[in-house]
């Protein structure tokens, strides 16, 4: 049976620019390979209150804008506000339309003034961030009362077989490291914000071989970033090694690449 255990991971964490960087050059193509960023954010669009009527909202994280013009048709009639730490991914979202702003800016500082939103929308970028509590507060400082943050993250254990077929064949961080669901849930519970929902979901794409899995990582613009990340070209006997120990993961639909998925919705008091 593969192994899945996983040894504890250190809290690092790549550096923004590497991260604006990479995700700029994935702008063209993130679309194309992006079903579970697509599953996902629709999987947290539903997770909204029903009774929402905001007069602005804020995309954080909004890559290439799919999001952007999913919440312009939920919420017709309303500002909306693309926020991207990422500059090529905003170029190539402005001229799709959407949001009325499109803003360069980081999550863990938000370049927006107090009290000026109604919901802040974010699928799968807060896991980039160094300091979750620097991102909870800005959104509590920027809701306003009665206010939403919405969030999809991802958590310890996503990519658990790759990691794990890595490790088959050397010591290296081959990727990325996220924190775990109970860091998530004691770093919600003690922000300003009330916790209305939180969950961890396990969803699971499979894929007929490794080279699809990580052509599509690369393609998001989502492959290894984190420090101590092994430099160079993977010679093919360690990728001749991480393709037999990932064969032992072979489900009938193919080979399984499972994300744990955290879902969160927080509301800025009323008081």
């Amino acid at each position: 049976m593969a192994d899945l255990s996983q040894p504890p991971l250190p809290p690092a964490r790549p550096a923004k620019q590497q991260v604006a960087a990479s995700f700029s050059r994935a702008a063209a193509s993130y679309d194309s390979v992006a079903q579970l960023q697509r599953d996902v954010g629709n999987a947290l669009l539903a997770r909204l209150p029903v009774a929402m009527a905001p007069q602005r909202w804020v995309d954080l994280g909004s890559g290439t804008g799919y999001f952007s013009r999913a919440l312009a048709a939920r919420f017709p009639a309303t500002t909306g506000v693309a926020v991207d730490i990422a500059e090529g991914m905003l170029r190539h979202a402005r001229p799709l339309g959407g949001a009325a702003h499109f803003v360069l800016g980081d999550a863990e500082r938000l370049p927006l003034a107090r009290a000026s939103v109604d919901v802040i929308f974010t699928s799968l970028a807060v896991q980039w961030c160094g300091d979750f509590t620097a991102v909870l507060s800005e959104a509590e400082r920027v809701l306003r009362p009665g206010g939403v943050l919405a969030f999809a993250s991802l958590c310890q254990g996503t990519l658990r077989e790759l990691g794990a077929s890595w490790r088959q064949v050397d010591g290296a961080v081959h990727i990325n490291r996220f924190r775990a669901f109970s860091q998530y849930q004691s770093l919600c519970g003690a922000s300003g914000l009330q916790v209305a929902h939180l969950a961890q979901v396990a969803q699971v794409l499979h894929y007929p071989d490794v080279r699809s899995l990580t052509h599509e990582l690369k393609a998001l613009g989502a492959h290894n970033l984190n420090p101590g990340r092994p430099g160079g070209l993977t010679g093919r006997a360690r990728l001749a090694g991480l393709l037999s120990a990932y064969e032992a993961f072979r489900q009938p639909q193919g080979l399984p690449a499972t994300y744990q998925v955290v879902y969160g919705v927080l509301e800025k008091p009323l008081g």
